[in-house]
C-alpha cells in the first residue's frame, strides 16, 4: 500500500477515499507543522497524565517517551517525513510515533481529541512567541532609553498637526515611545494570562469518560489554569484575536515612530542619521540613502492590523462548537507573531545605531515661533487674562513674520507696543532653554523631569529583567 492509499484515521465512516483535490485544499500540514515541537510536549505531558491514572501501562508510556524522543530529534534536523496524506501535524506524528513504537502510539491519544489538541499546541506555541516579545521589547526600550540619556539637553520643536508648536527635549520625545512600549508589554502580559489555560480534556466538545486528570496535565506543561467548558475550550479563538490586537497596537507605535524617522533623514529635517547596514541606496541615484527598515515596519503594520481583521471575521458567525473554519486561523497568527518578532529586533538594533544632528534639532526649534506660548503665559502671569494674552501674543507673531525674525530677536520698545507690562526679563522665557526649564512638572519636558523620568525608566527596565 503506497502512501496516498494509507487509510486514514477516521476512514472507515467513508465509502469512497478523499479527492486529491480535497486532500490539497483541506491540509493544513504545511503551515502547521512549525507546531511540532508543542505538540510533542502536549503528548508527553497527556501520555504520563494517562500513565499515572493507569490508563496507559508502564511499558507504553516508556514507548511513547522513546517514540517522542525520536520524532523530537527528527523534526530539529529536518528530517521528519511530512506528507499531506496525513493532513496535520497532529496525525503526521501519530503515525510517525505508531510506525516506530506500534500499537502504543495509537493509544496516546485516548481521552483527547484533536480539537482540544490543537487549541493546546497553539496556546503553547503562543505562550512562548510573547515570553521572547517581551525580552525583545526590553531590548528594544533600552535602546530608546540609551539614546535618550545622551540627549536630555537636546532641543527640538515639539509638534501638532506637524507644525511648529513649543521646544521639547529630544529625550522626552523619545521617552513618549518607551512609555507606549510599556504599555505594550503590559498588554501582552495580561494576554499571555488568558493564553495559558489548558483546553486539553475537553476532547472533541463535551469532554470525555476517562478518568483523566486535567489538573495534572496543566501542571506539567506550566498552565496557570483551566479552560473551564469544553464547548469554549475547543472552539473559540479570543487568546488568539487578543495577542493580536496587542500586536496590531504595538506595530501601529513602531509606525508612528518610523514615519517620524523617516521624515528627521529627509535632507529637509535632516534630525538624525540611522546607520548604513539600515539604509539602501538607489539603483539609479547615486546620492540616495533609503530609510527602507522604518518604511517596511510602516507597511507590516498594515499586515498586521489585516491579520487581526481577519481573524474576528473568521470567528464572527461560527456556531459551537468546533469548526473547520478555524484552521484558518494558524497562517495570520503565525504571521504575525513572525512579523512582530523580526521587527522588534531589528528595531532594537537600529536605534542603537541612530546618530543625532543636534544643531539641526535646535535650529528647527527656533523657527515657528514655538516660544510663542511661553509669552502668553508670562502675560498672564502679570494679570492678563489668558484669552487676551493670546491675541496679543497672535498680534507680535504676525509683526514678527512680516520682520522676518523671530519673538526674541524684537526689541523690548516694539513687544511693548503689544502690552505695556512686557519688561526686560521678558527674553528669558522666549530662550528655548527657558522655554522648557518652566514646563517644571511631572511629565513635563524641563530637564530635571526629563532626567528624573529616565531614571524611572531604567529602573522599571532593570526590574523588568529579574
Amino acid at each position: 500500500m503506497t502512501s496516498s492509499d494509507t487509510p486514514k484515521s477516521w476512514s472507515g465512516r467513508f465509502s469512497v477515499p478523499v479527492a486529491e483535490t480535497v486532500k490539497r485544499y483541506t491540509a493544513s500540514v504545511l503551515f502547521d507543522k512549525r507546531l511540532a515541537t508543542y505538540d510533542i510536549q502536549g503528548s508527553l505531558a497527556h501520555a504520563q497524565m494517562l500513565c499515572e491514572v493507569g490508563i496507559l501501562t508502564e511499558n507504553d508510556f516508556s514507548a511513547i517517551q522513546k517514540g517522542l524522543a525520536v520524532i523530537s530529534q527528527e523534526v530539529e534536523q529536518d528530517r521528519f517525513p511530512w506528507t499531506l496524506d496525513d493532513e496535520d501535524v497532529h496525525l503526521n506524528i501519530e503515525k510517525r510515533l505508531t510506525q516506530l513504537v506500534g500499537d502504543a502510539g495509537k493509544r496516546l491519544h485516548t481521552g483527547r481529541s484533536r480539537n482540544d489538541q490543537v487549541a493546546t499546541d497553539i496556546r503553547l506555541y503562543l505562550r512562548a512567541a510573547i515570553d521572547q516579545h517581551q525580552i525583545q521589547l526590553r531590548a528594544l526600550q533600552c535602546a530608546l532609553i540609551c539614546l535618550a540619556e545622551g540627549h536630555v539637553d537636546t532641543l527640538m520643536p515639539g509638534f501638532t498637526h506637524l507644525q511648529v508648536a513649543q521646544p521639547v527635549s529630544f529625550a522626552h520625545h523619545l521617552l513618549a515611545y518607551v512609555e507606549m512600549l510599556g504599555r505594550d508589554r503590559q498588554r501582552l502580559t495580561d494576554c499571555r494570562q488568558r493564553v495559558n489555560q489548558l483546553p486539553l480534556g475537553a476532547a472533541a466538545l463535551a469532554g470525555t469518560s476517562y478518568p483523566i486528570r486535567r489538573e495534572r496535565v496543566a501542571e506539567l506543561l506550566g498552565f496557570e489554569g483551566l479552560c473551564r467548558n469544553s464547548l469554549d475550550a475547543v472552539s473559540d479563538r479570543d487568546f488568539a484575536i487578543e495577542y493580536c490586537a496587542a500586536a496590531s497596537l504595538l506595530m501601529v507605535h513602531l509606525s508612528r515612530l518610523s514615519e517620524e524617522l523617516i521624515l528627521w533623514m529627509s535632507p529637509r529635517f535632516n534630525f538624525v542619521r540611522i546607520g548604513d547596514a539600515f539604509c539602501t541606496g538607489s539603483s539609479i541615484m547615486p546620492q540616495k540613502r533609503n530609510p527602507d527598515v522604518p518604511e517596511l515596519v510602516r507597511g507590516k503594520s498594515g499586515r498586521v492590523i489585516g491579520h487581526l481583521m481577519g481573524l474576528l471575521v473568521l470567528m464572527k458567525g461560527q456556531p459551537l462548537a468546533y469548526n473547520k473554519d478555524n484552521q484558518e486561523d494558524k497562517e495570520p497568527l503565525f504571521d504575525t507573531v513572525e512579523t512582530l518578532s523580526q521587527t522588534l529586533i531589528i528595531y532594537a538594533e537600529m536605534m542603537s545605531d541612530v546618530q543625532v544632528n543636534e544643531a539641526a534639532l535646535r535650529q528647527a526649534a527656533q523657527e515657528g515661533f514655538s516660544t510663542a506660548t511661553d509669552l502668553a503665559d508670562y502675560l498672564v502671569k502679570k494679570g492678563t487674562p489668558f484669552r487676551d494674552a493670546h491675541e496679543v501674543v497672535a498680534r507680535a507673531v504676525r509683526h514678527a513674520e512680516s520682520e522676518g525674525c523671530d519673538l526674541s530677536d524684537l526689541p523690548l520698545a516694539t513687544l511693548q507696543t503689544f502690552s505695556s507690562i512686557i519688561e526686560p526679563d521678558v527674553y528669558e522665557v522666549l530662550t528655548l532653554e527657558g522655554s522648557v526649564a518652566s514646563r517644571d512638572i511631572p511629565g513635563g519636558t524641563a530637564p530635571v523631569r526629563v532626567r528624573s523620568a529616565l531614571r524611572e525608566a531604567r529602573q522599571r527596565w532593570d526590574h523588568a529583567g529579574e
